[in-house]
C-alpha cells in the first residue's frame, strides 16, 4: 500500500467575525490522500473547498481536529515550523501565477531555494535549469513574466513549485486564467508529472473539464464533503491524455 502522507481526522474550522457571530466554515472534515494521488477538490463558492486547501498548506489553523502532513502533526507547531515546512514540503501553484516581474523565468525558479539556505548557486541553477526543461521552457530561462504567455508563466510557476522536491503539490484554480489551449496542455502537464514521475497534487477546480484530469474527485457542500469518488474518464478523454503523454 501507498505511503500515507495527510490525514485529517474531524477538522473544525470557526471564524468568529464577532462576539454575536461566527461562521463554521469546516464541519468535522475527515480525509486521507496517499502518495502518488491526483485528487481534485471541487465545490460551490463558501462551501469550504478554500479554507481547506488554506489548512493543508499551513495557511490557516483549524479550529479543532487533527492534520498530519507526512508524518508531522500540524497541531505541534509554531508559525517559524509552519513556514520551514511549507518550504520543504508543499508546493504551491496559484491561479495568478505569483511570478516576481522583475526577475528572470530561471530566478524565479530558484526562489524556494534561496529562501531555504544552504544550496550553492551552482545547484540552486542546474536544478531550476532542469524543472525549466521539464515543463518544456527550455531556452525560456531568461524570459521575464511579462515576456511569457500565461501558459509559460504557469509552467515556471509549477517548475518553482517541485524545486524542493515537495511531498504534495497543492494546486488552486491553476487554469483559471487560461484559455482552453493553455488549459489543455497545464494538465497535460499535471497528468505527466503525476503518472510519470510519482508527484503527489490535490487540486482546486470549479471546472468539471479539468477535474476529470484528476484520479479523485472530492465534493465539498456546506463545509462538509459529500462525494469522494474515483473519477471515470471519458475515452476521448482517456485517449488525449495518452497521446499527450
Amino acid at each position: 500500500m501507498k505511503k500515507r502522507i495527510i490525514q485529517i481526522r474531524d477538522l473544525v474550522k470557526i471564524y468568529n467575525l464577532s462576539e454575536e457571530v461566527s461562521v463554521q466554515a469546516l464541519k468535522g472534515i475527515s480525509f486521507d490522500f496517499h502518495e502518488g494521488e491526483f485528487v481534485s477538490i471541487m465545490g460551490a463558492s463558501g462551501s469550504g473547498k478554500s479554507t481547506f486547501m488554506n489548512i493543508l498548506g499551513f495557511l490557516d489553523t483549524p479550529t479543532s481536529g487533527t492534520y498530519i502532513l507526512d508524518g508531522i502533526d500540524g497541531s505541534t507547531l509554531n508559525s517559524d515550523q509552519k513556514a520551514e515546512i511549507r518550504n520543504r514540503k508543499i508546493g504551491f501553484v496559484f491561479q495568478g501565477f505569483n511570478l516576481l516581474s522583475r526577475t528572470t523565468a530561471l530566478e524565479n525558479v530558484e526562489l524556494p531555494l534561496m529562501y531555504r539556505g544552504g544550496v550553492p548557486i551552482s545547484e540552486m541553477t542546474r536544478r531550476a535549469k532542469e524543472l525549466l526543461d521539464l515543463v518544456g521552457l527550455s531556452g525560456r530561462y531568461l524570459h521575464h513574466p511579462n515576456k511569457l504567455s500565461g501558459g509559460e508563466q504557469q509552467r515556471v510557476a509549477i517548475a518553482r513549485a517541485l524545486i524542493n522536491n515537495p511531498a504534495i503539490l497543492l494546486a488552486d484554480e491553476p487554469t483559471g486564467n487560461l484559455d482552453s489551449k493553455n488549459t489543455e496542455e497545464i494538465m497535460n502537464l499535471f497528468t505527466r508529472l503525476n503518472k510519470e514521475m510519482g508527484i503527489s497534487i490535490i487540486m482546486v477546480t470549479h471546472e468539471p473539464d479539468v477535474a476529470e484530469y484528476s484520479d479523485r474527485k472530492v465534493l465539498f457542500k456546506d463545509g462538509q464533503i459529500v462525494d469522494d469518488s474515483p473519477v471515470v474518464k471519458s475515452t476521448k478523454k482517456k485517449n488525449l491524455i495518452k497521446r499527450k503523454i
